[in-house]
């Protein structure tokens, strides 16, 4: 499974809609899972973004589905950053010359 940190920021619609972020980031999970994707963690925060979350997909074509599918609706915009754990770098680094 690839790990994708994904940093959004509320639109105006999903900052009127403040009230209801809970509730739909519960339906978010239940939209990854039906794209293979698993939310690990989401958290919602002070700064340059709102919300930071924690993905697993199963493939790149799996998080492409389920990340245009969550942006259709019109609350968030995202930027997405691959992420490697410590035995996957690891073994990036193994391949170094």
């Amino acid at each position: 499974m690839a790990t994708y940190v994904v940093l959004a920021q509320f639109t105006d619609q999903g900052i009127r809609a403040v009230k209801n972020s809970a509730q739909r980031a519960s339906q978010a999970a239940e939209m990854a899972r039906s794209f293979g994707c698993e939310m690990k963690e989401i958290y919602w925060t002070l700064g340059a973004y709102d919300i930071v979350t924690v993905i697993e997909a199963a493939d790149e074509q799996s998080f492409m589905q389920f990340g245009l599918a969550l942006g259709s609706a019109g609350n968030i915009r995202t930027q997405t950053l691959r992420a490697f754990d410590r035995k996957e770098f690891t073994a990036l680094l193994g391949k170094l010359p």
